[in-house]
């Protein structure tokens, strides 16, 4: 990937040059501003490290002109030690993040990795999006927080690969989906995706269910039936809740797996299977294999590539644009939510996510009287946030703090005996808390 350092100090961009070079990048060098946007409008440059000090443009100045040219750059901007208010300055105007001198070279080294991820999902990213937009996916995908946008861009890099798939989430988090998205990113979109899930068929029926059966193998076989194995050749099967399938039934999904044939009960010969395995869990396999719980040969077969879907409550950036997904999707007159009632739903913890959202806004568009959405229209009250919760619990902990200390007239080192904690940590608390020593 191309890096472009923009620094009037030659010693310092020969240094940062050959360092980044040594790490398999390719550096190209500007002396000032002006340089580096000739050399940026020339050829694609996703990243540039860019001096916030040189005598022509200031780094400010260089960096509104990049961000006209191409709003995707990432530039990491190089500040001056302490400079706290210049770096605010920077990302506010859009560096993906900044450096002080003297540049630590493996502190620059993460932050360039980092970049390059945000780049190379990014790419991932427009690509999905492009196949979403022109049709060609028919699939209706939200995620542009953080999470959401690592866990698209990863099924796309996967998607191309014929291993298996095992897609972590909690439930409602919308595992089918992604399992889905992966099928249609493949070279198997064209064939059957087959969803199982494993802890709704009954344990005497997974095997046909799996595998088909022949007529007269067992009472109630009154013909050959074929299995969602075949069912799905040279497509895609989707293992859902993959945790909940019973260990003898691991066996023999592990022994399909290694062996790629299926035998139909009451079959004689096996049958090639070429099929992609996508499972899904809200439990953690890993957890389970350790505690004897899993097959963990069957889990090593299944996690060859991992997916990680958020809860909604970690990627509340996407709250709007799921209710107003789902507010197309079920309103038989226009309606519209009130802002109250928006912030009212993203301050909720929504412990079911996406698909206890959905099922909120079904509700209240089919309930509501009017066209608008009043926050009184939604049926619960949101939990208190974490960060209102940690404010609350240090006020508690600095007047637990006063009362000891006031009960024991000042004597910080009764006042710590009474509290359980050492005198230099009652210290370190009052200084915390900016509690004067009454008795000095």
């Amino acid at each position: 990937m191309k890096i472009l350092i923009v620094d009037d100090e030659p010693v310092q961009r020969a240094i940062i040059g050959q360092f980044l070079e040594e790490h398999g990048f390719q550096v190209l060098e500007a002396e000032d501003g002006r340089r580096a946007l000739d050399l940026f409008r020339k050829g694609f440059i996703p990243l540039v490290l860019l001096d916030h000090r040189m005598p022509d443009m200031n780094g400010d100045q260089v960096l509104e002109e990049l961000m006209k040219i191409n709003p995707l750059v990432q530039v990491i901007m190089i500040t001056a030690y302490g400079a706290v208010d210049t770096a605010v300055k920077v990302m506010k105007l859009g560096a993906a993040d900044f450096l002080e001198k003297p540049v630590d070279l493996e502190l620059l080294l993460g932050k360039v990795e980092a970049a390059v991820n945000r780049i190379e999902t990014e790419t991932d990213l427009q690509e999905v999006s492009t196949e979403l937009d022109e049709g060609r996916i028919p699939l209706t995908f939200i995620g542009k927080s953080a999470p959401m946008k690592e866990a698209v861009s990863t099924a796309k890099r996967v998607a191309a690969t014929p291993w298996p798939v095992l897609i972590y989430g909690e439930t409602g988090t919308g595992k089918e989906l992604m399992a889905r998205l992966v099928h249609e990113l493949s070279p198997r979109k064209d064939a059957e995706f087959v969803e199982v899930n494993c802890a709704a068929i009954p344990e005497t029926l997974f095997e046909s269910e799996l595998f088909g059966h022949k007529k007269g193998a067992f009472t109630g076989a009154s013909r050959d039936k074929q299995g969602l194995f075949e069912f799905a050749q040279h497509g895609t099967l989707f293992l859902d809740e993959i945790g909940e399938l019973p260990e003898h039934l691991q066996a023999k999904l592990l022994r399909v797996l290694q062996e790629k044939r299926i035998t139909a009960v009451g079959a004689l010969r096996p049958v090639e299977v070429d099929v992609r395995i996508v499972a899904a869990t809200n439990r953690d396999l890993k957890k389970m294999a350790d505690q004897g719980l899993f097959r963990q040969d069957l889990y090593f077969r299944l996690n060859v590539f991992e997916i990680h879907l958020p809860p909604l409550r970690e990627r509340k950036d996407d709250i709007p644009d799921l209710v107003n997904l789902f507010m197309a999707k079920y309103q038989t007159q226009p309606v519209r939510i009130s802002s109250e009632a928006m912030d009212r739903l993203l301050k909720y913890h929504w412990p079911g996510n996406v698909r206890e959202l959905e099922h909120i806004i079904q509700r209240l568009v089919t309930l509501c009287r009017g066209n608008v959405i009043k926050a009184s229209d939604i049926p619960f009250v949101p939990r208190e946030t974490a960060s209102n919760l940690s404010e609350r619990l240090k006020q508690v902990e600095k007047e637990e703090i006063l009362k000891a200390l006031r009960a024991k007239d000042w004597i910080q080192t009764r006042a710590a005996e009474l509290l359980g904690i050492s005198e230099r940590v009652l210290r370190y608390k009052m200084k915390k808390y900016g509690i004067k020593n009454k008795r000095q």
